[in-house]
């Protein structure tokens, strides 16, 4: 007995991740409760270490609140182009300036990913890899993404944000800390490549790359 999907199942699961972007430019449209009830869900389905599902998601309705998290994304946008210019250049540092690295204030819906709080109680294969609720966290996001790219819906993880200061803002509790900013929302069209791509920021590496076989090999020492 086979357990594969139908090749057109097959086809659509494939495609969804080949076309999967992180979007920075969105329509004001906004989302139906529904939709983004569905697009939760999915993200909810994630797999998750010892099943402790340490993803907590925090809507942004308010108006004013938007407007903060924004402020301090674009503060830590500014701290992150000096930071490049003192590791590489300021040529490249105006060229990350120039990059539009997020859709605050245009997304139809503002998410905050979180870890929940008391993580220690959690020792199920966390005990020598702790991060891996962090891992488990992502595998939320990502599976959220890519349902929203099924549904017609673009969404960009922002990570430009200091996890302290907007933990403060969003009132969380001391041992809770927000993952990423995830904006959601109708777009006029997806990026063919990935933006950083198409904006000529950086090249994408090939599989081979980061494919190794019985040991660590540096296919760059490789004859």
């Amino acid at each position: 007995m086979s357990f594969a999907y139908s090749d057109t199942d097959k086809a659509a699961i494939y495609k969804v991740i080949a076309e999967r972007r992180d979007m920075r430019h969105f329509l004001p449209t906004p989302i139906t409760p529904e939709l983004l009830q569905t697009l939760l869900q999915a993200a909810h389905h994630a797999p998750s270490v010892g099943l402790m599902q340490p993803w907590r998601f925090i809507r942004i309705s308010d108006t004013d609140l938007r407007k903060r998290i924004h402020a301090l994304v674009d503060e830590e946008r500014k701290r992150t182009a000096q930071a490049i210019g003192e590791v590489e250049n300021t040529a490249r540092m105006a060229e990350f300036m120039r990059l539009k690295v997020e859709g605050i204030l245009d997304c139809g819906e503002l998410l905050i990913a979180t870890l929940c709080d008391q993580r220690e109680k959690y020792v199920f294969g966390r005990r020598t890899l702790p991060e891996m609720d962090l891992a488990s966290v992502s595998c939320a996001i990502q599976n959220l993404w890519l349902a929203a790219r099924a549904e017609g819906i673009g969404m960009g993880w922002v990570s430009l944000f200091d996890p302290q200061a907007l933990a403060q803002l969003l009132g969380m509790p001391a041992d809770a800390k927000p993952v990423a900013i995830l904006c959601l929302g109708y777009v006029n069209t997806f990026y063919k490549s990935p933006m950083l791509v198409e904006q000529g920021w950086a090249t994408e590496k090939p599989l081979s790359d980061m494919l190794m076989e019985n040991g660590w090999h540096n296919h760059e020492a490789q004859p």
